[in-house]
């Protein structure tokens, strides 16, 4: 943890005090510290869980020999802001780490469900299979259903969109649009998700699987979805920093739509609905008006 105080509330009472408060842990099994050094060293499989906007900072002066023949899993849905890179790319370049032991874990799943114990389902992503089904084995509880994937980069692509499409539903929400519209949003968002990772991954997926579908209406529709929540504020009529302070957590999909705009120089896409939340989150255009623009573009 990035903490000295989270890691002694946490020993002291056994639960984090800023996510999840309710939830108890069991200190015999896990062992809480902000020396990330030890615990790469101390680990066979390495979990990143951080929002994408802080990993530079975070793995500053640790080295690919630290990362020397391990697992790394990324959670993390967003891109790495500083090389417009999904995790991936930047565990591969950053620390030596082969694709084939990267994976990601990617829902559609919400913590808080999961910490309700409600059944909920996890994708696991990773070009080697042994791999994939390793940690698989080791999510899959009670209320914990997993699946295998090799699409590693479709998965961590579709992940980080997914966040942007959230933001254009809320802002939508926020802007007083009703379920009607709203469904033919999520059904435009689904198609330009598609046409982006085939371009920039061009293998053979199906995106109406739970992993990108899936994920995309959880976050585009639930009370939990942080991107859907900063999308409304914004609607609402909040400025960016304002939204910001208020949630004080990370909406991954506001550094993504920019990622994401400037990769597409590059690939060309037609992505009406990136560019519509990149106009009102970086060039202030009213949301009233690029989104009526959009709603003439969609079908």
């Amino acid at each position: 943890m990035r903490s000295e105080e989270a890691v002694d509330h946490i020993l002291k009472y056994h639960k984090n005090p800023r996510y999840l408060q309710s939830v108890e842990f069991d200190l015999a099994k896990i062992n809480v510290t902000t020396n990330l050094r030890e615990v790469i060293a101390q680990s066979s499989v390495i979990i990143i869980a951080t929002p994408s906007a802080f990993l530079t900072k975070i793995f500053e002066g640790i080295g690919p020999e630290e990362f020397e023949n391990k697992i790394v899993y990324s959670a993390v849905k967003g891109i790495v802001p500083e090389f417009n890179a999904i995790p991936a790319r930047y565990i591969h370049k950053t620390f030596a780490v082969p694709y084939d032991n990267i994976g990601i874990i990617c829902g559609p799943c919400h913590a808080e469900e999961v910490a309700l114990e409600r059944l909920s389902y996890l994708t696991i992503a990773c070009p080697d299979d042994s791999n994939a089904e390793i940690m698989a084995n080791a999510l899959a509880c009670r209320y914990i259903k997993t699946n295998l994937s090799d699409d590693l980069f479709g998965t961590e692509i579709s992940a980080v969109l997914k966040n942007v499409y959230s933001l254009a539903s809320g802002i939508c929400a926020g802007l007083g649009y009703g379920d009607n519209f709203q469904s033919v949003l999520i059904a435009n968002a689904i198609i330009e998700l598609e046409n982006f990772i085939d371009v920039v991954s061009p293998i053979h997926r199906d995106v109406k699987t739970s992993a990108y579908l899936g994920d995309l209406l959880v976050t585009a529709y639930s009370k939990f979805s942080r991107n859907r929540t900063f999308g409304f504020m914004i609607g609402k009529g909040y400025s960016v920093k304002t939204a910001q302070l208020e949630m004080d957590m990370i909406a991954e999909g506001y550094y993504a739509t920019k990622s994401v705009m400037e990769i597409n120089r590059k690939f060309k896409v037609e992505m009406p609905i990136l560019e519509a939340v990149y106009n009102i989150l970086y060039e202030r255009i009213s949301p009233v008006i690029e989104m009526r623009i959009l709603s003439d573009k969609l079908s």
